[in-house]
């Protein structure tokens, strides 16, 4: 997997939002039933996630300008003490910071919170951390 991420350009992995890892399932992973939420669960979420970022910027997260960004995905002390500190341990860009904000934007809007806590910058983190 390493080998195949190195063909691919840091700039162009800088503008992908997320970066996840998913392992291949063993047989008995892929036969047995599973216990997480609903496909239907799930799309309703996603929905009014949707609907909240309309009501409040009148576009969804992903199309946000930088200025946007910094209007409407503010993190409190906390969250912007993490995120500087994901900055500088993980060498992130510009472009990295600000699509972490938008994820973590987008990650409190799943689960309803007004406010961008840093839980929800660390999960955001997470999905940008990658090895080129």
């Amino acid at each position: 997997m390493s080998r195949y991420r190195g063909k691919i350009s840091g700039p162009l992995l800088d503008r992908i939002d997320l970066h996840i890892e998913v392992r291949a399932l063993e047989e008995y992973e892929v036969i047995k039933s599973s216990d997480g939420e609903s496909s239907e669960i799930i799309r309703t979420r996603v929905e009014a996630a949707r609907i909240l970022q309309i009501q409040r910027q009148s576009k969804p997260n992903n199309a946000l300008s930088t200025k946007e960004i910094e209007q409407f995905c503010v993190a409190d002390e906390a969250g912007v003490t993490l995120l500087k500190a994901a900055i500088s341990k993980l060498n992130l860009s510009a472009r990295a910071y600000h699509r972490i904000l938008k994820v973590a934007c987008t990650i409190a809007d799943l689960a309803q919170s007004i406010d961008i806590k840093p839980l929800h910058i660390a999960e955001a983190v997470q999905y940008r951390r990658y090895n080129v």
